[in-house]
């Protein structure tokens, strides 16, 4: 019998457990992550919520400075100094950049965020890229642009020494069942970085150190930051263009792609139709394009000629793989300066563009495509025309080895930087050589 009630007991107070309000809160904790608003803790006599000392510092545990303790002399801090990150350790952020959540924290301003879109609901053959955003940074972090080490000889300087703020904005949880609302979430985040007011600098001197770069085409008159996306499937554009055309009307875009993206929707349903091969089309017909974007890298098997007699009619000129060899980088610079003029401008860069032999984590590869260098040179001749915003996609970190492909695109988003900061192309390197001796 006591062993009976024993029983009845511990059942009890199970049932009382799962039924109280603090397994509702670990429910709730531990819910579907597109949904962000969780039960917080609280006080079921009085509703009042309940401090939690591991987010509330004026509940902490422990404070160094009200029990006298001196950092300065401990033993680590007296013989080794600041605990800093080393190029594989520390939390992960873009090149190590000061990182926040800023779609809940507004308190740094920023020209140029970094925000990752992990969404791969979308694509046509190789899921994955939902992990990208993740794959660029961990790519990055021998980068360290908190310790001075930017400056490449290909650029003559550093994207951090420009006087300009670049920070970590983090990814942003899109809803990994619902196409619609992620697409609709993607926006709803650019929106909001987009109306976030641009810092003012100036050195110590007084001198600037930060031109305006966007203040001349926001339809507002005012300055709007720029945002750097870390995909996700290529399909993340079109909230982006939607975004950007509350801001700047209709763009001009550079897209360097093995694909077209232009295909014509199709399906029997309005999701359907829109894919990470439809996007530029639906952007066209909502009249978020201008009739001067540009393609960098096709060499996709197509229907016929058909599709690019299509793709025109969305608004771009293509340059083909090939061109670089028939008419070498210059020549290919000089048509996509020329396509753009002084037009704002988009930049959308999938890294299937580069050849699979060098960046095999992608989620459609075709082979006989450009090499890192050819496309990094050809992002150095882009510089000075009127960006207001970059993305690099379709980095899927399943398929890669060794990190290629996500040390690859880390390093072009570092170009990205370098390209919407300068005002001009570097000049070549000179060393050895002269002036005029370029080819």
């Amino acid at each position: 019998m006591t062993l009976l009630l024993s029983h009845l007991v511990f059942l009890a107070l199970s049932v009382l457990s799962i039924l109280s309000p603090s397994s509702a809160h670990s429910y709730h904790d531990n819910a579907y992550p597109g949904d962000s608003h969780q039960v917080p803790l609280t006080n079921p006599s009085t509703n009042d919520r309940t401090p939690d000392p591991l987010t509330d510092p004026n509940q902490a545990i422990f404070n160094a400075a009200s029990v006298g303790v001196d950092i300065s002399q401990e033993p680590w801090s007296s013989k080794y100094g600041p605990q800093h990150d080393l190029g594989f350790s520390g939390p992960l952020s873009f090149s190590h950049l000061e990182y926040r959540r800023c779609l809940e924290d507004a308190s740094m301003p920023f020209d140029i965020g970094i925000i990752g879109f992990p969404f791969d609901t979308k694509t046509s053959y190789r899921p994955g890229a939902r992990f990208g955003p993740f794959a660029i940074r961990s790519g990055s972090r021998r980068q360290m642009s908190g310790s001075g080490r930017g400056w490449t000889l290909a650029w003559g300087s550093s994207p951090y020494a420009q006087g300009s703020n670049v920070l970590d904005c983090g990814d942003v949880p899109l809803s990994p069942y619902d196409n619609s609302k992620a697409l609709d979430q993607m926006e709803a985040a650019y929106d909001t970085l987009l109306s976030r007011p641009a810092p003012v600098h100036s050195g110590t001197d007084g001198k600037e150190r930060y031109r305006e770069h966007t203040k001349q085409f926001a339809l507002d008159g005012k300055e709007h930051p720029r945002i750097v996306t870390l995909g996700g499937d290529h399909t993340i554009v079109l909230p982006i263009l939607r975004s950007l055309n509350k801001i700047y009307g209709p763009i001009s875009v550079i897209h360097f792609d093995a694909h077209l993206d232009t295909w014509p929707p199709m399906g029997t349903t309005t999701q359907e139709s829109v894919n990470h091969g439809s996007f530029f089309a639906v952007a066209a017909e909502e009249g978020l394009l201008t009739n001067t974007s540009v393609h960098a890298g096709i060499r996709c098997k197509m229907i016929g000629f058909d599709d690019i007699q299509h793709d025109s009619t969305v608004g771009f000129q293509v340059i083909t793989t090939d061109d670089i060899d028939d008419y070498g980088v210059k020549k290919v610079v000089e048509k996509m300066r020329q396509r753009i003029g002084d037009k704002p401008v988009y930049l959308s860069l999938d890294i299937d563009v580069v050849d699979p032999g060098l960046a095999p984590a992608t989620g459609t590869p075709e082979v006989g495509g450009w090499t890192t260098r050819e496309v990094k040179r050809i992002l150095r001749g882009l510089t000075g025309l009127n960006f207001v915003g970059a993305d690099i996609v379709e980095v899927a970190p399943a398929y890669d080895h060794a990190d290629i492909t996500g040390i690859a695109a880390a390093d072009i988003v570092h170009d990205f930087l370098s390209m919407m900061l300068l005002d001009e192309p570097p000049r070549p390197h000179v060393g050895p050589f002269e002036e005029g001796e370029e080819l």
